[in-house]
């Protein structure tokens, strides 16, 4: 495990490491080493991938890291490195020697923008929070650069001058540095050369000299010119300089002196513009009847926006100072003229202004005048810095008055479900504006205006001659057309439409289709059904209002996807469905695919909650094939299979005729081109549904493949939808495309979090459930050789003895459930060997996305290491391990620090050590991977979390492994329970006085616990 940490030491971007301590490490040297720091190798390893050109091992360096200290031990800076060490003493800054490797600028561009938005960098490599704060710094560099916030400029570097390009800085810019510089971490100022001194730089002049090199460095990368400077005049020579990666000015000293005060005179004016108390405002005020448009120009407040000041008043003061303008040093009328000035260099008619008699105080402009001000002179002159104010019905965000053409649906009004998506249906194109429909004959009227802005009904609409024209031609050519109840459905919720000039304003419809719409828009709501009778459960109301959601989009042919949070009952709402299915007459069965690990766990909720509903599993080394498996999936309701069988099975599945495919875990086809992916969506079936915690969960692109299975062709091609979503989004941030994404796939998605009131109110304060595991071939194997051996040694021994016998085999057969390693204690893998703790990685995953927090408890110390080491790789977290062999210091200091706000979101626990006597209520999830198979001792551990101070609603999850003794244990418990005090007891003594034969039905491993 290695964390990355980034400071900024001699104006480079400088990165060292910390690792788990060495003992081999040398100490003989001054300042010590830091015990935790990483090695040139290992962080040579860890970042070579990551660095273009690839580092040279000559380039690391010593540093020193002043690192908070108590006595002479330091503390990591996460639980993930190292225990933090008992306090001793003041706590104070130390100075400790690391490794570190300094970045060239362009290295430092390019290495932030791979860790951006990221927790780790690869497995096992873990960015800190000062290398993620730089990363955010790059953020505020490239964005001064994209807004084209900057200015050449000579700098000299203690021994010449060099041409550099430096930041202009408006308002909003320097909050918002101000804001980052307070956010800056110790850890991101830490590095030094010397060991005499703590580094005192304050942040914020660090976070400039930061923020000035890289946007140095991108703007240079982005004007590279080669050209000798050889027989150049100086300011020929500046220019090159500003465009090579060698900034140095050479030439004579007191020439290069006089250009930089050339240049400080140069910039002079920005600078006084840019720190003044007022700018120059721009105001767009609309024509009084027949008058022309005109452009005022103002004085507004730089700090509050609403104090304008007409430039008329400025120049009528004569000397005199309004009392808004009285600021000191600040002389209004020269700001004005400066301003002013400055403005005409991008704004041709300012400067005419300039140059007539009299004092200027705005011009007045024709309709195209006005319509150009609109949209390219307003932009030109905000990114020049001045203020500008814009027409109300122009800058309401959506609410332009713009041409626009929409379909016009009629159908009959019968039609109540069972639709075909491929359906062809007849539309009328008809053409608006500001949403009202407008007349042929209204059109060419604005057609002969021939101006870009006109008013319409009272409004002004911009429109340009190419839009009428587009529109009369458009509307001439296609007075009607046809489409499918696809392409209708897709352009009523904003797939984006090619109509040349003129914009799509969407679909209006009546009867059926009207109906469909309009409950998919969400203006209408669909009818919330009941449960069907024979459902053996009472659906809470939010879980009614999810299996009424998927009968209506079912109804229509429309795939679902219920991304309901962990916890709220994704399987009862689809069991809900299939008995409501069987019950209305449906012969045909559904196909439902999930993980391996949950096979065991579908079969026991749909015997749980709907016994009448005949399930088959398909599954395992026995299962049927060929035209057997035919004729029993055609007797069954319900076949359940897994992502492993899909594609290995496909084309035996396909001679099934599906009335439905559900897909478990859905994410597991969020990779669209995997054989698992393609097999899903060549299956036939009537409906889909998708059901996942994590629709997506690394980028939109996850959001295409599980669409594409649902509704195929919806968003669109693989490519179609890259261009119009995944590049927008992923890249550019872009949220107009994510509102249009979410506008598109909103009505397939139901999205419930726990922390919505409404779903709140609806649950328990504690919610329990049992998870159903399988084992691995690796997992069966032993069990079984475990279960051999220890019936032929139960049989020959007898009364202590037998106990003995007995209680090692229940604890060697949980040890085998748990995972291999543990059995075998040889510290081999984890991953991948384990249906249990495959299960706890893919729930925690969810956890962790929704901003839980979880307690995880094991009876075994050495299987909460082996989890403790998996689940730090996996998630590039701190998980603290709390067991028998903790002090009571470290154990106070783990149970404060995942209690804090900002603390680990997972804690393992030992059941003994943690399962009493612990204030936990930071967790609202509760695991108990191997049970303890005492309703009381479990109960006890649950309640670190639910307790007094509990403000959230705890959900316990149960591990079992199916088809095996824990699974069978489990039952017996459940069947003794209002007796459980008497006949369990505690610990598992109780289960030493069973007979032979009720042992070799105990430990027997039926075929549904192996996992394909």
């Amino acid at each position: 495990m290695i964390v990355l940490h980034a400071g900024y030491l001699d104006d480079r971007l400088t990165i060292w490491a910390e690792s788990p301590p060495d003992a081999h490490r040398q100490r003989n040297s001054h300042p010590l080493p830091l015990p935790f720091h990483t090695g040139r190798d290992l962080l040579l390893e860890s970042l070579t991938r990551h660095l273009s050109p690839a580092p040279k091992r000559n380039v690391f360096e010593r540093a020193t890291a002043w690192i908070p200290t108590a006595g002479l031990a330091p503390f990591p800076s996460s639980g993930l490195i190292a225990d933090s060490p008992p306090v001793k003493g003041e706590v104070q800054p130390y100075p400790w020697f690391v490794t570190a490797l300094p970045l060239s600028h362009a290295q430092a561009t390019s290495f932030l923008c791979s860790c951006a938005d990221k927790q780790t960098l690869a497995p096992g490599v873990v960015i800190g929070a000062d290398l993620a704060y730089w990363t955010a710094a790059m953020r505020v560099a490239g964005s001064l650069v994209a807004r084209q916030q900057f200015l050449p400029d000579l700098a000299w570097d203690s021994r010449q001058y060099c041409a550099v390009w430096k930041p202009v800085l408006l308002g909003p810019d320097q909050e918002r540095l101000a804001s980052l510089a307070a956010a800056m971490p110790a850890a991101a100022r830490c590095l030094s050369h010397q060991h005499e001194e703590a580094p005192d730089t304050p942040a914020s002049s660090l976070l400039h000299s930061f923020i000035s090199a890289q946007l140095d460095a991108l703007v240079r990368s982005a004007a590279a010119e080669n050209r000798s400077p050889n027989h150049h005049s100086l300011h020929d020579r500046w220019q090159m300089a500003l465009r090579r990666p060698d900034p140095v000015l050479s030439g004579d000293l007191k020439e290069i002196q006089n250009l930089v005060g050339q240049t400080r005179e140069w910039r002079r004016p920005i600078a006084a513009t840019i720190d003044a108390p007022m700018r120059l405002c721009f105001r767009l005020e609309e024509p009084r009847d027949e008058e022309h448009w005109y452009v005022r120009f103002l004085l507004q407040g730089s700090r509050d926006p609403s104090l304008l000041i007409p430039a008329e008043t400025v120049w009528k003061a004569n000397g005199r100072r309004p009392a808004a303008l009285n600021f000191p040093d600040f002389d209004p009328r020269e700001h004005m003229l400066l301003s002013l000035g400055q403005a005409s260099g991008v704004c041709p008619e300012i400067d005419s202004t300039l140059k007539t008699s009299g004092a200027p105080s705005g011009y007045a402009l024709d309709a195209n005048g006005a319509h150009g001000f609109l949209v390219d002179r307003a932009m030109v002159l905000e990114q020049a810095g001045f203020s500008v104010l814009l027409p109300s019905w122009w800058t309401r965000k959506g609410t332009k008055l713009r041409l626009t053409a929409g379909a016009h649906v009629k159908s009959a009004f019968q039609k109540k479900g069972g639709v075909s998506l491929g359906e062809i249906l007849k539309f009328e194109w008809q053409v608006a504006v500001g949403g009202d429909l407008i007349t042929m004959e209204e059109l060419q009227s604005l057609a002969d205006l021939k101006a870009p802005l006109v008013k319409f009904r009272g409004q002004w609409v911009q429109m340009s001659a190419e839009e009428i024209k587009a529109a009369l031609d458009f509307w001439k050519k296609r007075p009607s057309g046809k489409a499918t109840v696809r392409e209708i459905v897709q352009m009523a919720l904003g797939k984006p439409m090619q109509m040349g000039a003129l914009e799509f304003d969407g679909v209006t419809a009546e009867g059926w289709v009207g109906d469909l719409l309009s409950q998919l828009q969400g203006s209408a709501t669909f009818e919330e059904l009941k449960a069907p009778k024979n459902l053996k459960a009472t659906l809470r109301p939010y879980q009614l209002r999810g299996y009424s959601w998927l009968a209506f989009l079912r109804r229509w042919g429309l795939g679902a996807c219920l991304a309901d949070d962990m916890g709220l009952g994704k399987t009862i709402q689809t069991l809900t469905l299939i008995q409501a299915d069987r019950a209305a007459g449906e012969t045909r069965p559904v196909l439902l695919v999930c993980p391996t690990s949950v096979v065991g766990n579908w079969q026991k909720e749909a015997a749980r909650f709907t016994p009448d509903v005949p399930v088959m599993i398909h599954h395992g080394l026995t299962r049927a094939k060929g035209d057997a498996f035919v004729e029993s999936a055609s007797k069954h309701a319900l076949v359940i299979s897994s992502y492993a069988l899909l594609h290995r099975d496909l084309e035996i599945l396909k001679n099934v005729e599906w009335t439905g495919v559900v897909l478990d875990e859905a994410q597991n086809i969020k990779n669209s081109e995997t054989k698992q992916s393609t097999s899903a969506r060549s299956l036939a079936a009537e409906f889909r549904i998708a059901l996942t915690g994590t629709p997506v969960e690394n980028n939109v692109g996850d959001l295409w493949s599980i669409m594409e299975f649902l509704n195929p062709g919806f968003l669109g091609s693989k490519a179609e939808f890259r261009r119009n979503f995944f590049v927008p989004i992923q890249s550019n941030h872009d949220p107009e495309a994510s509102g249009r994404l979410k506008k598109l796939t909103g009505p397939f998605i139901l999205r419930r979090l726990k922390t919505d009131k409404s779903v709140i109110s609806d649950l328990p304060e504690k919610m329990e459930m049992k998870v159903f595991c399988s084992l691995t071939r690796e997992q069966a194997s032993l069990y079984a050789a475990v279960v051999k051996d220890s019936l032929d040694a139960i049989e020959g021994t007898e009364g202590i003895k037998r106990k003995g016998v007995v209680l090692a085999t229940l604890s060697k057969l949980k040890q085998v459930c748990n995972h291999p390693a543990q059995f075998l204690g040889d510290n081999s893998a984890a991953a991948g060997r384990s249906g249990k703790l495959a299960r706890l990685t893919e729930m925690l995953e969810e956890v962790l996305s929704a901003g839980d927090r979880a307690l995880i408890f094991s009876q075994f110390a050495e299987m909460g290491e082996i989890m403790r080491k998996h689940l730090q790789d996996t998630f590039g977290r701190e998980v603290p391990f709390l067991h028998g062999a903790v002090s009571k210091p470290k154990r106070d200091a783990m149970v404060e620090r995942f209690q804090s706000v900002d603390g680990p979101p997972l804690f393992l626990l030992s059941l003994k050590a943690g399962g009493t006597g612990l204030n936990l209520t930071s967790a609202n999830h509760v695991f108990h991977y191997d049970r303890w198979w005492n309703p009381a001792v479990e109960n006890q551990a649950t309640d670190r979390a639910f307790r007094i101070g509990q403000t959230k609603n705890v959900q316990v999850h149960k591990f079992l492994c199916a088809g095996t003794l824990e699974e069978k244990i489990d039952e017996m418990i459940e069947s003794k329970k209002r007796i459980a005090a008497d006949v369990v007891g505690s610990g598992e003594g109780w289960l030493t006085e069973l007979s032979t034969a009720d042992l070799k039905e105990l430990f027997a491993l039926r075929k549904e616990a192996v996992s394909e």
